[in-house]
């Protein structure tokens, strides 16, 4: 086989079956080695498990830190489920760092919000017309208690999934190739966009453009990257288009994959134990079984 066709036949064009394809045997060594190096590293136990399995964790603690509420809750979520599995992968201080930047702003703003605006019998502190209230500061820690939670459970499953391998996954599964292509293309943007924006940085301060400093300076830096940042971003956008036309990806019929991804009977029934629990516990919290959130 070919390299060309080997390329070929990755991009789904050819009529190849689930890896190993027929005749995996007579594959010379360069063109196995293609194809083994088409599947994604997974260095970890966790990085290893179904795309499926991670995504369906992910969901669950996200809508579950929500549907319990309080802080027992959610922080049980986070100890039980969340980070055994950072430290599997071991991300855990990455993943903390990468949880508190991403939940800090909206964190800042609903503290401010509803610690100064939300009624209460128990006023802390008066600043002008505002008073600080004790429900407003538990209802502000309630929800920043949620929003590190659901970051901490996303940001593992981004760190932990590559996007290559969620677009295999789906498409296995029978999701069409544009909505997989689409959900691969989300989980891309923000790190795409950070490191060109980091590129165009580095290019702008080789020019003599200041962007450390005090904190004007700073945000005065900011804007100039602002419209590179955009223009290539819809640049490279009508690139991708280009290069999927010209690899058939709008070629109708079944795409047939070179490579799979494990799934168990055991990541299975571990995804389908989640949303049972998951369900459970919200009929719980909408019929009033459950206790109230501690």
């Amino acid at each position: 086989m070919s390299e060309r066709s080997a390329r070929r036949r990755a991009d789904g064009i050819d009529d190849a079956t689930t890896a190993p394809p027929p005749g995996a045997d007579q594959l010379s060594e360069a063109d196995a080695a293609y194809l083994a190096g088409l599947a994604p590293a997974t260095p970890t136990a966790y990085h290893r498990q179904n795309p499926l399995t991670k995504a369906t964790a992910a969901t669950m603690a996200t809508l579950g830190a929500f549907v319990l509420g309080g802080y027992v809750g959610p922080l049980a979520i986070l100890v039980l489920g969340v980070v055994p599995g950072a430290i599997v992968a071991g991300l855990l201080g990455r993943l903390v760092r990468l949880a508190a930047l991403i939940s800090l702003p909206i964190a800042v703003s609903v503290a401010l919000v509803s610690v100064f605006t939300r009624a209460g019998e128990t006023v802390l502190f008066v600043i002008g017309p505002f008073d600080a209230t004790l429900e407003g500061v538990d209802f502000a820690a309630q929800i920043i208690v949620r929003l590190f939670v659901i970051a901490m459970a996303l940001g593992l499953f981004g760190l932990t999934t590559d996007p290559r391998a969620l677009v295999v996954d789906l498409e296995r599964r029978g999701v069409p190739p544009r909505v997989a292509f689409a959900a691969a293309a989300t989980l891309e943007t923000i790190p795409a966009m950070i490191e060109r924006a980091q590129t165009i940085q580095a290019a702008q301060r080789a020019r003599g453009l200041d962007t450390e400093g005090s904190l004007g300076a700073r945000v005065r830096g900011v804007m100039p990257l602002v419209g590179p940042v955009i223009l290539s971003s819809l640049t490279e956008v009508e690139e991708r288009s280009l290069a999927l036309e010209v690899r058939a990806f709008g070629r109708p019929g079944r795409r047939h994959l070179l490579w799979t991804l494990p799934d168990s009977g055991r990541q299975r029934l571990v995804r389908w134990l989640l949303v049972g629990l998951f369900l459970a516990v919200a009929v719980g919290r909408v019929s009033g079984s459950l206790p109230a959130p501690l």
